[in-house]
């Protein structure tokens, strides 16, 4: 009889308290284990291959033949024994030549009343020097959104910056054709857009609530923390200005719940602290947090010891999210309500995002940027709102991405939840848009690995809480 050879990077178990559960990693699905299945597991794990008939005579004695049958019949399903040889995963290969646009980020302005120290925007600009957007420019880029976008039933329009608040004629006349364009050709249209706050006022806030915004605040937690790094241009803290107009926004606006961003750089790590203070104190729906790891300033960034004190307190705040969610609560820490909605939804990603395929940005000259991150950078445009996509270069770009070939990425068993992660991370870090954040991956796969366990206890004990809240997540925020 021929040998089974074993697919050592197509399986990834847990030992957890009361089971032991195999995460299928070319499906992302989650199995749990029977002990025979498990001891047979732990038998071959260190083999190339082996014989059907050497795993029933390994277990005679200790499990019946059925039972251990079974456990080759269940570990064959699932390719972890295989007729042939395993090979590397090296993504699909695809030739990629349609691009369904959904999202288009508007860049409306390079300029910024803030200088945030860790500000990763290669464009930005003071206000009075910053380079805004045209409005023909942004009809433009609607009208590429709703033409590539053609198949889709809803489409989005994100208004970033600099500050984009600064640019409110841009944002009220884009916005007004946008949703004559969008109800003519019979397609539901979200508007969104982050800000630093500090220009809003009653009556903006009452027309961005009238238009149904999705709101982000960058907000980087409590007086001490905040200060330190989001600055005005004279260097004095904003504070006191967020916080004054965020409890505004929040008293008046119903559409939509308003969730916080959350820099994190050197020197604080207590996301526990910080997201007590923005949650319940400030009364943000959610919070998310987003690490320094790449900025041409060392000073900033988060490495070593302090990469490692944000992962612990990101899992004490996790076990947080799980306690209250046995209560039937949402604590808004939306990292983990997006890895747990990954997991929920068995998501299975060839690409890290939705960046070049169903998503680009524009630029103050129109041209398309493979995302928000990339304004201003050196890596090159994928065309122009006036000429369309550069496709053949964009689908070059996108291939490259898929081809896990030679990258670590081949074996790791988060491959398919990550996909490598950032393009601006990997970018900023190594030059390289296509190589993997190696700089964290370990703590990576440790956050995953967490959040399966917290999974796991949330689909046991309260699976209607994951229903509610991270089956209709992108219809809630």
């Amino acid at each position: 009889m021929a040998p089974l050879h074993v697919d050592a990077h197509s399986f990834h178990d847990l030992k957890l308290p009361d089971r032991r559960v195999l995460l299928h990693i070319p499906s992302t699905g989650l199995f749990d284990l029977d002990p025979v299945t498990a001891e047979v597991l732990d038998f071959v794990r260190p083999l190339s291959t082996v014989h059907a008939e050497e795993l029933r005579r390994r277990f005679d004695g200790q499990a019946s033949p059925a039972s251990v049958s079974g456990a080759i019949e269940d570990l064959r399903a699932l390719g972890v024994l295989r007729p042939d040889p395993a090979v590397p995963d090296t993504g699909p290969d695809v030739k990629v030549t349609e691009f369904p646009l959904s999202t288009l980020v508007l860049n409306v302005n390079t300029g910024c009343n803030l200088s945030c120290t860790y500000c990763y925007k290669e464009d930005l600009t003071t206000p009075s020097k910053g380079q805004k957007l045209a409005l023909d420019t942004a009809q433009q880029a609607i009208e590429l959104l709703l033409r590539e976008g053609a198949r889709r039933e809803r489409v989005s329009i994100v208004f970033f910056g600099g500050e984009p608040l600064s640019n409110m004629p841009l944002i009220r006349a884009a916005t007004e054709y946008a949703e004559r364009r969008c109800a003519e050709e019979g397609k539901a249209l979200d508007l969104s857009l982050t800000t630093n706050a500090t220009l809003l006022t009653e009556a903006l806030i009452d027309w961005l609530d009238a238009h149904r915004f999705g709101i982000s605040i960058s907000m980087d937690g409590p007086q001490a923390v905040h200060d330190r790094r989001r600055k005005t241009i004279g260097g004095a803290g904003t504070y006191e200005v967020v916080a004054a107009k965020t409890r505004l926004l929040l008293s008046r606006y119903r559409s939509k719940p308003v969730g916080a961003r959350v820099t994190l750089s050197a020197g604080y790590t207590d996301v526990e602290a910080i997201h007590r203070h923005l949650k319940d104190e400030l009364g943000f729906a959610e919070v998310g947090f987003a690490p320094v790891t790449s900025n041409p300033v060392d000073t900033f960034n988060l490495d070593g010891e302090a990469l490692r004190a944000l992962f612990e307190s990101m899992k004490r705040l996790g076990r947080a999210y799980r306690d209250a969610a046995l209560r039937n609560e949402n604590i808004g820490f939306s990292n983990m309500h997006q890895l747990m909605s990954d997991l929920y939804e068995g998501r299975r990603k060839a690409l890290p995002c939705g960046a070049g395929l169903g998503l680009l940005a524009v630029d103050h000259q129109g041209d398309l940027n493979l995302c928000h991150r990339f304004t201003g950078s050196e890596l090159p445009t994928f065309g122009n709102v006036r000429e369309g996509i550069a496709k053949e270069a964009l689908g070059r770009f996108l291939e490259d991405a898929l081809d896990r070939s030679g990258r670590g990425c081949s074996t790791c068993r988060i491959r398919n939840l990550c996909a490598g992660g950032c393009y601006h991370e990997s970018y900023a870090h190594f030059s390289d848009p296509h190589s993997p954040v190696y700089h964290y991956c370990e703590l990576l796969r440790e956050w995953v690995d967490f959040g399966i366990e917290i999974y796991l206890d949330l689909m046991d004990k309260n699976p209607a809480f994951l229903h509610r809240h991270v089956s209709h997540r992108s219809t809630e925020l």
